[in-house]
């Protein structure tokens, strides 16, 4: 079967119609899915499809995005083929109708014989032999897997069992992924030697905000749109988060949304919104928004790489010496404000020096931001942050000194404001209490200085994602084959004494089992023992939320792959093994830790966690809210879903909640915002070396045309023809130097190690300063980042300088592939 390349089928009336929240980025879109017969189409009138639209007549501009890439044709298990289309949905709040590059191309990436995604999809459990993989199933898998984890844990102990795992929603977890893996992990097993996807620990990349009492998702998309100011810090929000920028703060930044502020402020100055961007590069962000807003209205501070907290200390220095702080708020509900401003004060021409901004930027800034209007009232600024400060020098730092600012000028919990994280991923995050300390323990450490027995990847591939990568992927491959030649040598064994002989390997030689579940054989698979088939959304049920925390259901409509199941019934399936194993052996106590696992669906998982983790939040009844959401009022809910906490089930629909601390009460013991000292601290010794060593500062981040890792996009012709290396974008008088034409391969290497990528010139860079792709399949930029990390352990991925050679060119991408500038004018 292949994917419809030139017509487009339509949905007979008849067609199942099930709602989808799109997978990709945290902005969550909702789409709708028709599902009918492949031997049947639609006809062009209205009462002949299931869209409902006049096909037999040319249709207004903008009534309906509908590409090839939003249909496919699938195959059940029963044999029966069938036709899919998932279209945006306009009715949902979120996108209005919008379709972004990655969430159009949804239908494509579903599993379908016969096409380059279907050929990749894992369909069965592969145990490596020595040399190479089988196919297997469940049953062998799973004793496999729960007798060596036994075998660890009564004699070596949980701290043995490593685990690197995903932690989100949407494509990678929900709550009900998230809610099993934790209850096997943190309950029954008990280990707290995990990492979190691309982190190298077990942490939030949100810890400062959280300890200062505020959590990262605050406000509602709408704040956008009746913002007087949009302060962006570390973001590129067209590209990473298309349909927030488009249908929320493109209207504000053009004009369209003065009315609407004159409803909800009538007392306040009102107009066009403006935005400020905290970003050493000009992305395609700045440019649009010039373009939207008019550039009077846009100011782009082009920050020296990790010097934010110097920028924000500066502002806030500046902004109290005016008076423009909310000193009323900061008494009744904050602590430790003098002695936050004491430690973090720094004057405005020590800030320019720091940061190499000017200064007048750095007051106009202060001025469009917290100067209050000419009603008197304080402006109304969101902040938004992202990788820039989330990967950024010193994570709880740079969190720390935004934070106080906002908190200081009370732009958090009035419509209209808020500081929240842009995000990657949905969220979907529910489990027990780690069972570790903070900080928790460097893990990728930990397995490069040989410790560890077992090592489980769970929707996630470090090889392509963490820092000091060659080295991590180095000592992984190594330790991984002193099991495949104690595998090799394993002819006729049975799965006890295959346990023996792997328990053999890893307790008395240094190597390391590796289990990898996921939807393909990643990088990491390939140095894996026992891999296990994971489904997509679309082939279950899964629940997330999005970056205003808006629950949705997105509803299974196809059968997946083979025999691949949900991860939560994976994780199911392993305590259960375990759980038989102890019984069989007389040990009550630890087969207690495994039950509650009696699961059949991915409902059954839902229940199991989401109302426990709700349990403490209390509805207007009285009642605990986790039993208001069931599968059953999701659905009814449909794409606009709940926005959480939710309030109460009031004439049959859930009632959420758009914004928080709106009674500023914040999420602490005494129920005050605590401003933390956050001086500017200069960079990490480690980095800083490698800027006096090496050329080039090495910025990562996403580009509009691929998801994460590219795990879908990899095997589509049209995105990875698009970029078949990571693209590294570089300034044509630095490539000049260095004799580098667009296309060209180029080495990219420092102390760390060294990656390859393909040069596009770029006018809007800086001199001395790269763009590089995170996490591509095809040149990790991973390689080069040190293993530097904060206080909590999170990563400076940004902090990296290394040096750049041409290789050579390929003429099979000059022929193919389009240089065309990337930037809108």
């Amino acid at each position: 079967m292949t994917q419809f390349k030139d017509r487009i089928p339509l949905p007979p009336a008849d067609a199942r119609k099930t709602n989808m929240a799109c997978h990709f980025c945290i902005v969550g879109c909702g789409y709708h899915v028709y599902k009918w017969p492949a031997d049947r189409e639609g006809g062009r009138a209205a009462d002949q499809n299931a869209l409902g639209l006049d096909f037999t007549r040319q249709l207004p501009a903008m009534q309906l995005t509908m590409t090839p890439a939003m249909v496919n044709r699938i195959k059940d298990h029963d044999g029966r083929e069938y036709n899919i289309m998932i279209l945006p949905d306009k009715a949902c709040s979120v996108n209005q109708g919008l379709s972004s590059t990655r969430g159009g191309q949804m239908a494509s990436v579903m599993y379908s014989e016969g096409t380059p995604i279907g050929e990749r999809r894992l369909k069965y459990p592969l145990v490596y032999t020595g040399d190479d993989w089988v196919e297997s199933n469940w049953e062998q898998a799973m004793a496999l897997y729960a007798g060596l984890t036994q075998r660890i844990l009564d004699n070596d102990g949980p701290d043995q069992l490593f685990f690197n795992l995903f932690d989100h929603g949407g494509a990678g977890g929900g709550f009900e992924n998230t809610w099993a893996t934790g209850k096997l992990i943190f309950n029954g097993l008990q280990s707290k030697m995990v990492r979190i996807h691309n982190r190298p620990a077990y942490n939030s990349e949100c810890h400062a905000t959280r300890d200062m009492g505020i959590g990262e998702l605050n406000n509602s998309y709408e704040d956008a749109e009746i913002a007087d100011v949009i302060f962006s810090i570390g973001g590129n929000s067209y590209e990473t988060q298309s349909n927030w920028f488009l249908a929320h703060w493109e209207p504000n930044l053009r004009g369209a949304n003065v009315g609407k502020k004159r409803e909800w402020f009538p007392d306040e100055s009102v107009g066009k919104g403006r935005v400020i961007l905290v970003d050493p590069r000009r992305t395609p962000t700045v440019a649009i928004c010039e373009t939207v807003a008019g550039k009077d209205n846009v100011l782009h501070l082009a920050i020296q790489p990790g010097t934010d907290t110097a920028l924000f200390n500066g502002l806030l220095t500046y902004v109290v010496d005016q008076g423009w702080h909310d000193q009323a708020f900061i008494d009744e509900h904050t602590s430790g404000f003098e002695e936050m401003l004491a430690a973090n004060r720094l004057e405005l021409d020590e800030c320019a020096r720091i940061t190499g901004l000017d200064r007048a930027d750095i007051i106009k800034a202060a001025e469009w931001a917290y100067k209050p209007k000419e009603s008197g009232h304080a402006p109304r600024t969101m902040h938004a942050y992202e990788k820039g400060v989330i990967w950024g020098n010193d994570n709880y730092r740079i969190q720390s000194a935004i934070v106080n600012l906002v908190v200081a000028t009370r732009n958090v919990g009035r419509r209209g404001t808020g500081v929240v994280r842009m995000g990657g991923h949905q969220e979907g995050y529910t489990r027990p209490p780690y069972p570790g300390g903070r900080p928790a323990p460097y893990i990728d450490q930990e397995l490069i200085k040989g410790n560890g027995m077992m090592l489980t990847v769970w929707a996630c591939n470090a090889f392509q994602t963490t820092v000091n990568a060659e080295t991590y992927r180095q000592v992984i491959k190594r330790r991984a084959a002193i099991v495949n030649q104690a595998l090799a040598e394993a002819r006729g064994a049975t799965t006890e004494e295959l346990i023996d002989i792997v328990y053999d390997a890893v307790k008395n030689k240094g190597g390391l089992f590796i289990v990898d579940i996921d939807l393909y054989r990643t990088k990491f698979a390939e140095s894996s023992h026992l891999v296990l088939p994971a489904t997509h959304p679309g082939e279950m049920n899964l629940t997330s939320m999005n970056g205003e925390r808006r629950l949705r259901l997105s509803e299974r409509f196809m059968d997946p792959p083979g025999i691949a199941k949900p991860d939560c019934l994976i994780a199911a399936d392993m305590a259960n093994a375990l759980r038989q194993r102890y019984e069989a052996a007389g040990n009550a106590a630890m087969a207690e830790r495994f039950a509650g696992f009696d699961w059949t669906t991915e409902e059954d998982a839902f229940n199991d966690g989401f109302r426990m983790a709700h349990e403490k939040e209390i509805d207007s009844q009285g009642g605990p809210t986790g039993h208001l959401a069931t599968y059953e009022r999701l659905r009814e809910a449909g794409n606009n879903g709940v926005q959480l906490p939710i309030k109460e089930y009031k004439d049959g629909k859930l009632i959420g909640t758009e914004m928080l601390y709106t009674y500023s009460r914040f999420d602490t013991e005494d129920g005050r915002a605590h401003f933390q000292p956050s001086p500017w601290n200069g960079l990490p010794e480690v980095v800083q070396q490698q800027k006096e060593k090496f050329d080039f500062w090495i910025n990562n981040g996403r580009t509009n045309h691929i998801w994460q890792t590219a795990y879908h996009d990899q095997h589509l012709a049209f995105r990875k023809g698009r970029y078949p290396m990571a693209p590294i974008e570089i300034h044509p008088q630095d490539a000049e130097a260095l004799g580098i034409a667009n296309g060209d391969i180029v080495e990219v290497f420092n102390d760390f190690g060294a990656t390859m990528a393909m040069a596009y010139l770029e006018p809007d860079l800086k001199r001395g300063q790269v763009f590089m792709m995170f996490g591509y399949p095809n040149g990790v930029q991973g390689d080069v980042v040190t293993e530097w990390a904060d206080r909590n352990l999170i990563p400076y991925y940004k902090g990296t300088w290394a040096s750049i050679r041409r290789v050579g060119e390929n003429p099979a991408y000059l022929r193919d592939v389009s240089f065309k500038r990337r930037r809108y004018s």
